[in-house]
């Protein structure tokens, strides 16, 4: 598949007339992208908040999707796709970090989402819910670092529930007062908003000074460092 088909196929599941065209199939296709990026690894790369924002202009303009339905669904799916990704991260431990790179899996992704971890803690799980990409690895550095579950399940379901409504209701409202024909031009402005985040986190890391590779040690250090930071941050 070329890089031009796979934006095509990209553009079609963000554009809400060509979801609209999938009926009621829509509400498991939603559900399943919904999970396979916060809960797989490989889902990275799965439009996140384009999604959701035109799953409320089809709610808004046909009757393909029910708002009230396809939030229920998408809550529990984001929410049940962040407790896989924690399992992954408990019981794979620091060795994910030495995973090698393939097509579905970089590791670069995960030791930037460890160092937004290591910043934020645990509210990082809520924060990263509007983050592409680190929305799909950082319930898994929380399983790495070995957060307490419950401290783990209020931020997941805070944050589930706090993505999806806000995305898939500002898309419902937009879809119901604007012209059809702009809603293409704002789905373009949630992208680029919502990848702002990366690009300056790439920009940060482009201009630290190259660290040594870090040896099985270091990543057990660095494992420790977040799990006592997740126990502390559990304490405020």
């Amino acid at each position: 598949m070329t890089l031009h088909e796979l934006y095509q196929h990209y553009r079609h599941l963000t554009d809400p007339q060509s979801l609209a065209t999938f009926g009621p199939a829509l509400y498991a296709i939603l559900g399943t992208i919904v999970f396979a990026e916060t809960g797989l690894l490989v889902g990275f790369f799965l439009p996140g908040d384009s999604l959701l924002f035109a799953a409320g202009v089809v709610a808004a303009t046909t009757p393909a999707l029910d708002i009230v339905k396809v939030n229920a669904l998408l809550i529990v799916c984001a929410i049940v796709g962040d407790a896989v990704g924690f399992q992954i991260g408990a019981r794979a431990g620091i060795s994910l970090y030495k995973r090698k790179k393939s097509f579905f899996f970089r590791p670069q992704h995960l030791e930037r989402t460890k160092e937004f971890y290591e910043e934020h803690g645990g509210k990082t799980i809520i924060m990263a819910r509007f983050v592409p990409i680190i929305r799909t690895f950082a319930p898994v550095v929380a399983g790495i670092a070995q957060m307490p579950y419950r401290r783990f399940a209020m931020f997941n379901i805070v944050g589930g529930v706090s993505w999806v409504l806000s995305m898939t209701l500002l898309g419902y409202f937009l879809g119901r007062v604007i012209n059809p024909k702009s809603v293409d031009k704002i789905a373009l402005l949630i992208i680029f908003i919502s990848v702002l985040p990366l690009v300056f986190e790439y920009v940060r890391h482009r201009n630290k000074k190259p660290a040594p590779k870090a040896d099985l040690a270091a990543a057990e250090a660095s494992a420790k460092a977040a799990s006592d930071s997740a126990t502390v941050d559990s304490k405020d």
